[in-house]
């Protein structure tokens, strides 16, 4: 997550790209950007990539990296090879010895030179400990868009397990902690949709990872977050990528850009629901879910005729009313909207998985029972008796109807689901532009990764019914009758969907006017779920 809470702190750019002491009000001074085109070409000579370090690894190391547990991955380094060296000295945050640090990173360096191992300390990137080497931040390669090679730079103690390393970033106000790459981040990443753009926004920067994707298809990116720490972190995470340095700005939610408009607005904002704003990375320091309200209702006026705003959120289900009722009650208006939960837990639960989150298991018991306590009292206040969990894509689209579906989808998707979801909002526009005459008109194609399947007891001359299922995006299944699968497994674009119709009323002895007047609205369901594909007029 990252921050945007706090309208009330002060709008501002941040300082020049060279700016390596700009602690941002915590800790020591960060690294300089001005080092990480040397620092990106000895990590590449050193194939210190995902790719690299997966090889190295083994899957049950690298996988439990996920996991915080770093023993697999240290006993899988011991070799001292230039790889083995970076993967401690920046992934497992191990101290390592100068030579070997001096073999992996500039072994041309000389003792008073600035090149090498010397300049990336003198840039504030790695600290000299005696005869070892420390790296001061995490660095962790990435696999970025089209097989880029990426690194996102974070705290020390982020990148592998989230924040649960924390006591790894010594001086560093747990409030002002930015984390790298977690599974949020990379799912965000999956569902954003990837077309180019003039601008794009990631509103809550925190380490830089939405920013990083939105270089490769919008011309210009801004990014923004209240934490002055995070947006250093951003800059890194950029420069070590070999991305163009995006605008960054200072500021809670809209206000750091005024009343600028983008083709793209993304947000992997600070969603936690919780009695109190502790953590600026995670809490949105607004009372209930009202943070993600305010995001989504604010998000039309900054956004380009047929913009996208997309966001990771969690919402709050109340006694009385039903979810749905409550997040579709934000959308602005002239907004296409598609919100999906995906996770629900009971009050209970979530309090526990964020007290965790901070840390306060390992608190005095009396401590931890107190927050418990509290958030609990919270949510009784408000009569909440649960938390949704999902994502919401809002396209400005204009409509004076516009097309607003929430729905639950617990299953497994397929990932990135980006273009899936551009594929939704068009056919959106198309089922809006056809009423049934024009849509019986229209030829269709069905989708080349749909099967049918048949479902009855074995012997049965007929089945009992015919469901069409996709295995690509949302891997939707979905039941037809005789009409609904004749129709569907003859769509090749050949025929309009009413000379099929007809055809099929004739194979069935049906009046073709009573089939004509009934099927449309099946003809919409298989459009709008991505199992028929309208064929350009």
């Amino acid at each position: 997550m990252s921050g945007v809470s706090d309208p009330s702190k002060p709008t501002q750019p941040t300082g020049g790209p060279h700016s390596p002491h700009h602690p941002g009000g915590s800790g020591r001074p960060l690294p300089d950007p001005g080092a990480a085109p040397a620092l990106r070409a000895d990590l590449l000579a050193a194939d210190f990539t995902a790719d690299g370090c997966l090889e190295l690894l083994g899957a049950v190391a690298y996988t439990a990296l996920s996991r915080a547990e770093t023993v697999p991955a240290l006993r899988a380094t011991r070799g001292g090879s230039p790889l083995e060296t970076l993967v401690r000295l920046f992934l497992l945050q191990q101290a390592v010895p100068l030579t070997r640090a001096r073999a992996a990173l500039g072994s041309n360096a000389t003792g008073t030179s600035n090149t090498g191992l010397d300049r990336y300390e003198a840039a504030g990137w790695l600290l000299r400990d005696g005869d070892d080497i420390r790296a001061t931040v995490d660095v962790r390669p990435y696999a970025g868009d089209a097989g880029a090679d990426w690194w996102i730079v974070s705290d020390l103690g982020c990148a592998v397990g989230g924040a649960a390393g924390v006591g790894s970033a010594p001086g560093v106000d747990r409030a002002d902690l930015v984390l790298g790459v977690g599974g949020a981040s990379t799912t965000l990443a999956g569902l954003t949709v990837r077309e180019p753009v003039g601008s794009a926004l990631d509103l809550g920067t925190g380490s830089g990872v939405q920013a990083l994707h939105a270089s490769r298809h919008a011309t210009q990116v801004t990014a923004t977050d209240v934490n002055p720490r995070a947006l250093h972190f951003a800059r890194l995470t950029l420069a070590l990528s070999g991305a163009p340095e995006p605008e960054l700005r200072q500021g809670g939610l809209f206000e750091p850009v005024g009343d600028a408009r983008y083709d793209l607005i993304v947000s992997n904002p600070p969603f936690v629901i919780s009695p109190a704003g502790r953590f600026t990375y995670r809490d949105g320091g607004m009372a209930g879910d009202d943070l993600c309200r305010e995001l989504v209702q604010r998000s039309a006026d900054h956004l380009t005729e047929g913009g996208y705003c997309q966001l990771l959120a969690n919402w709050q289900h109340t006694e009385g009313q039903d979810w749905r009722e409550r997040v579709t009650s934000w959308l602005p208006a002239g907004c296409d909207a598609w919100i999906v939960q995906r996770e629900v837990q009971d009050v209970a639960q979530y309090a526990e998985l964020w007290l965790r989150d901070g840390g306060d298991h390992h608190a005095d018991p009396t401590a931890y029972a107190r927050h418990y306590d509290a958030w609990l009292d919270d949510f009784e206040r408000r009569k909440v008796n649960g938390v949704g969990f999902g994502w919401i894509t809002l396209r400005r689209s204009g409509a004076e109807q516009p097309s607003v579906t929430a729905e639950e989808w617990p299953h497994p998707v397929e990932q990135p689901l980006g273009p899936y979801i551009a594929d939704w909002f068009g056919r959106q526009d198309f089922l809006r532009g056809h009423d049934d005459a024009a849509l019986l008109a229209a030829r269709f194609t069905l989708a080349p990764d749909v099967v049918q399947e048949q479902v009855g007891l074995p012997g049965a001359e007929d089945p009992e019914h015919v469901v069409l299922r996709s295995a690509r995006g949302m891997r939707r299944a979905t039941k037809v009758d005789t009409v609904g699968a004749g129709f569907a497994g003859v769509c090749d674009g050949s025929l309009p969907a009413g000379r099929i119709i007809d055809a099929i009323a004739q194979l069935l002895n049906e009046d073709p006017v009573v089939l004509r007047d009934r099927t449309p609205a099946s003809i919409r369901l298989l459009v709008e779920q991505g199992f028929l594909a309208p064929v350009p007029e």
